[in-house]
This record gives C-alpha cells, sequence and structure tokens, in this order.
C-alpha cells in the first residue's frame, strides 16, 4: 500500500506518517520545508518526499503525485500565528482537498482511493442535524467571523460531503474530529464517536494527537474500520473524556 500523506511536516502528520511506515506502507509525502521532519524519519526506505507547496502544483503534478497511491490522508492546518490565520491561503485545507480529490478523479483509479482528512469536533456533521446549544452556536457564529481557519475546516468537510458524496466510484472518505489535541508519548485508550458526546465549545474532550495518527492509520489500513467509518465524520476522545 502507498499513502499520500500532506500535512506531514506537522505535529499530528509527522505521527502518522511514522505509525504507516511501522506497519510497513509506502509513504508519500509532500512538504514544503523538509528539514521539519526529524532525520531518522527522513532517511526511511519507505519514505518519499516530494519538496513542493502542495498549492503552487500544476495539475499534472498533483495528478502525479496522486498516481499510485491507495490511501490520501491530510493533516493540514493553518498555523497558530497572525499570518497563518489572517494570511493566504485562506482556504488552504479546501483547496488542498478540492485539488487532491480532482487529482484522483484524474487518475481513474479502479478501485476506490480511502481519503482521510484530519477535521475538528467544534465543526458540525451537517449530514446528522448534530443538535447544539443556542449559546453553542452563537459562539461559533462568532468563531467564523474571527477565525478564518475554522470556516476552512467546516467547507473542507462540506467538499467531502457534498462534492464527493457516499457513492462515488473513485473516492471514499472519512473526517476525523478529534477535540483538544494534546501531546501524548505513546497511544492510549480511545473512543470513537458519530457525533460528539460534548460540547467542544464548554465542556471540551481531551485527544492526544499520537491517537489521531493511530486512528487514521487504522482507517487507512484496516478494512473492518474504514467498512465503519467511511462517508462519516467520527468524533474521537482519548477515554475518559468521552
Amino acid at each position: 500500500m502507498t499513502v499520500l500523506v500532506v500535512g506531514a511536516s506537522g505535529a499530528t502528520g509527522r505521527l502518522l506518517v511514522e505509525d504507516l511506515l511501522s506497519r510497513g506502507h509506502r509513504v508519500r509525502a509532500i512538504i514544503r520545508a523538509p528539514g521539519k521532519i526529524p532525520e531518522a524519519l527522513r532517511s526511511h526506505h519507505l519514505l518519499s518526499i516530494v519538496h513542493a507547496n502542495l498549492l503552487d502544483l500544476s495539475d499534472d503534478n498533483m495528478t502525479q503525485h496522486v498516481n499510485g497511491c491507495t490511501a490520501v490522508a491530510s493533516c493540514l492546518g493553518h498555523n497558530l500565528t497572525l499570518k497563518g490565520m489572517y494570511g493566504s491561503p485562506r482556504r488552504l485545507v479546501t483547496d488542498a482537498v478540492r485539488r487532491l480529490c480532482e487529482a484522483v478523479w484524474a487518475n481513474r483509479p479502479q478501485i476506490p482511493v480511502r481519503f482521510v482528512l484530519m477535521n475538528t469536533a467544534g465543526n458540525s456533521n451537517r449530514d446528522l442535524n448534530e443538535p447544539v446549544s443556542l449559546g453553542h452556536r452563537s459562539v461559533v457564529g462568532l468563531i467564523r467571523l474571527l477565525l478564518p481557519p475554522h470556516i476552512d475546516n467546516e467547507k473542507a468537510a462540506d467538499y467531502l460531503r457534498t462534492s464527493v458524496g457516499s457513492n462515488d466510484s473513485a473516492i471514499e472518505w472519512v473526517a476525523v474530529r478529534p477535540d483538544t489535541l494534546i501531546n501524548e508519548n505513546s497511544v492510549t485508550e480511545y473512543a470513537a464517536h458519530p457525533s460528539p458526546t460534548r460540547s467542544a465549545i464548554f465542556n471540551a474532550g481531551k485527544t492526544s494527537r499520537i491517537n489521531v495518527a493511530h486512528f487514521m492509520a487504522d482507517l487507512i489500513t484496516d478494512d473492518d474500520t474504514w467498512s465503519r467509518w467511511k462517508g462519516r465524520m467520527p468524533v474521537i476522545y482519548n477515554k475518559g473524556f468521552s
């Protein structure tokens, strides 16, 4: 299996790459700054690195990099700086998802490619009409106005829901929604739910990045896990916060 990972130099993306490599899978990573990947990882014989800014790639190059991959995983996110949150590109995640999907379609794969998007528990799955309080909706509305990355996360997941949908012959997808991200050194017990079991605004849970990476790797490599969650937006919490 060959997996294309974008956002591989980020805190969760690095862990996903490491997890996939440890399972014996080939990883192709598009990275703007390869130096952010530890040398021990960069030199792994199953890892190939494409040194490029993802959104600067031509359509032909994007199609070439996606070709031969059985799965695509996006751990892209905005840097928590003024430029990262308010500068260009405002739709980093959404544009990446759209262009990667278009590249998959251009390749016309015989077997559907698994697309796994790292999203956020603060984004509701509008396919399920998930109930939220008036206060929650009000705060989210304010966040949409003040923090462009939140809208980007919403639109990226909406692209998979509405533009790809649940019956596409070339792409199957899952959008993973962790709650407040924390760092842990090893995988611990965690649980995935179809919808949030608590308010991401007023009663947030916690999800370790390494657990997110582990769950994404399971989705990519385990048929039973994929069958359970494809076309859905599971919310993942560390045990004790679900």
